[in-house]
Formats: structure tokens, C-alpha cells, sequence
């Protein structure tokens, strides 16, 4: 079984000032134990031994947002985490970044279930259990993104016209060295406290 990780997190604050984004939730789909779970702030220090032991972590622009603001809250560095990111991948392959949404739609033909806007507004009504649906719903659009994209070695998107095109990507594990125990190098970091 694998031990990958799929992430997605949701935040509150203003976009503009980034460094004083906060998580409200963090959800995650574990391959090892076919499992979705989610995450509170006060709740994130669970997370930290699961994404230790990940051989990858999977997000869609998760490489410069969702990983670096939940850094602030991790006694380490999540950045040196192994990682791929989605957006990342279709952005260096065609030269564009393209919405979740819109890949998935054009590819997988589903959408999101809300949108970010709509997860602020939750907060603030206090409905924390809707947030964890939704960012749940995001992992599972992300995940079945990956999967198809790994799978056919291509996603598509759709263009200004409403054709649909393909986009070239490759998801696949980079090639990675053991250390002396046998563990893939960047998997099993233990770098916070003991709970």
C-alpha cells in the first residue's frame, strides 16, 4: 500500500496578506488506509506524525499555499517534505495555471462542491463540519485528478472557446534512494515534539 498523502487545507484572512492566512481546516486522504480525514487548528498536531510518514504529500497549488502557511504551525520545515503539486506540474508542462475546478471538470467531468468564499462564511457562522465536507469534496477532486493523470499520463482543460484539450503531465514517484534501513529517503521525518 502506498503511503502517499492527499492535502487540502482552507483558510481565513485577507489573500493579499499571506503570512497572517490562518488553517481553519486541513483535510487529507490517506492511501494506506483508504481513509479521508479532517483537521482543526487546535487538532494539527495529529496531523504532523501521519505527513512524517508519508512518502509524498499530493496538493493543487499546495507547493505555495497550502504548505507554507501550514509550516507556521509545524516545529520543522514541511517545504523538505517529499511533495507534488498538481498545479505545479500542468503550469511547467503548459505554460498555464488552470482552476481545480476547471481540470476537473474538463477531465472528470465533476465539479467542486463550494468555493473558498463560501468556506469563509461557514467560519463565521460556525460551521466547521460543512468546512470539513468541503475540503474533504477538494481532496477527493484532487485525488481522482491524480489518479486519472497518472493513469493516462495526460488531463484536460478547457479552453476559452469551451474545447476541451489535453495537457501532457506525469505524476509518477521520482526515482528515490533508501537509506541504510531500507526506508525511501524523505519518508518516516520526525521533526516535531513528542504529543
Amino acid at each position: 500500500m502506498s503511503k502517499e498523502i492527499v492535502l487540502d487545507i482552507e483558510t481565513i484572512g485577507d489573500i493579499r496578506e499571506f503570512d497572517k492566512l490562518e488553517v481553519t481546516v486541513v483535510s487529507i486522504y490517506e492511501y494506506e488506509t483508504d481513509k479521508y480525514t479532517s483537521f482543526e487548528k487546535h487538532e494539527l498536531g495529529q496531523l504532523w506524525t501521519i505527513l512524517e510518514k508519508a512518502i509524498r504529500i499530493i496538493g493543487f497549488n499546495s507547493e505555495h499555499f497550502d504548505l507554507p502557511i501550514l509550516d507556521k504551525y509545524y516545529a520543522g520545515n514541511l517545504m523538505l517534505f517529499p511533495q507534488l503539486d498538481l498545479l505545479k506540474v500542468v503550469k511547467d508542462t503548459s505554460g498555464k495555471r488552470y482552476k481545480l475546478n476547471d481540470l476537473a471538470k474538463a477531465t472528470l467531468q465533476i465539479e467542486k462542491s463550494a468555493d473558498g468564499l463560501q468556506a469563509i462564511e461557514w467560519f463565521k457562522e460556525g460551521k466547521m463540519d460543512e468546512i470539513k465536507k468541503y475540503c474533504e469534496q477538494d481532496v477527493k477532486v484532487t485525488k481522482e485528478l491524480y489518479e486519472y493523470g497518472k493513469k493516462n499520463k495526460m488531463i484536460y482543460f478547457p479552453t476559452l472557446t469551451g474545447e476541451i484539450q489535453p495537457i501532457g503531465v506525469d505524476f509518477d514517484m521520482p526515482v528515490a534512494f533508501a537509506n541504510a534501513q531500507g526506508q525511501v529517503t524523505g519518508s518516516n521525518i520526525n521533526l516535531t515534539l513528542p504529543l
